[in-house]
């Protein structure tokens, strides 16, 4: 009920790009998100999904996030995942467009789960390095399989927590991140102040399900509040996060 509340207060206050007076988030907004170009590569992205929709075989779900809204077992069908919880493929388009668009020379993601998002990053811009992290050993299993048989070379996979990776990456420096994995504000505030050492004035983060819960609304506020933030862009399913220095600070609702 609360996502639903929300979504109509979204649709509200979201515009398309004749409400978006800044040149940096009006191109966005029409080259990239609104870019309705068949692209090559979507035959593909609709093919890493569809077979994952079509494996019927079941994992053990070692979960370190907030649950699932859908599941009540940690036995799972790697197919209903797909469905229900991987990313869809309207969303897998807009990252592989994301990807194209600013050409991330180093991508992190939090959450493989079974790869269609890191599919979609690395097949967008493929001279990019990803680096995607997945805590669950049998989902990063089904990743790294699934991600071999579409011969994508260009992605490292680790099996970690998030907790305990995190140190270890924050000496490198990221130019687009996507943080899809554990659905709890205080871990997601943790990860953000993590994660901006990496960060450079270019960089982008990405935060997937903003509206999961109050928790992660009031998370998603606070980020936008930071100091260091400059633009954000709301799509409801997404926040888009940026730091150039050279923007006026301003908030955007998008409709995707």
């Amino acid at each position: 009920m609360y996502q639903i509340i929300q979504y109509i207060k979204f649709l509200r206050a979201a515009t398309n790009q004749h409400g978006v007076h800044s040149p940096f988030v009006y191109n966005l907004v029409t080259k990239c998100f609104y870019d309705r170009k068949r692209h090559k590569a979507y035959p593909q992205l609709k093919a890493y999904r569809a077979a994952l929709l079509q494996t019927k075989t079941s994992i053990d779900i070692t979960d370190f996030g907030s649950g699932s809204k859908v599941f009540k077992s940690s036995k799972r069908s790697i197919s209903k995942m797909a469905k229900t919880a991987g990313t869809s493929l309207k969303r897998a388009k807009l990252a592989y467009r994301l990807a194209g668009y600013f050409k991330p020379s180093e991508t992190l993601e939090l959450g493989t789960s079974l790869g269609i998002a890191t599919h979609a990053l690395a097949l967008g811009h493929d001279t990019s390095k990803v680096t995607s992290v997945e805590g669950c050993p049998q989902t990063h299993a089904v990743a790294k399989q699934q991600l071999d048989n579409f011969q994508i070379k260009n992605v490292t996979l680790i099996n970690d927590t998030f907790e305990t990776s995190l140190p270890k990456l924050k000496e490198k420096r990221f130019d687009l991140m996507f943080i899809d994995g554990h659905h709890n504000g205080a871990a997601t505030l943790h990860y953000f102040e993590e994660l901006l050492t990496t960060a450079h004035n270019d960089s982008l983060f990405i935060f997937d399900d903003i509206y999961w819960s109050k928790d992660m609304t009031n998370a998603w506020e606070r980020i936008k509040n930071h100091p260091k933030v400059s633009v954000t862009l709301d799509t409801f399913f997404w926040g888009f996060v940026f730091f150039r220095k050279e923007q006026a600070k301003e908030h955007f609702k998008i409709r995707v």
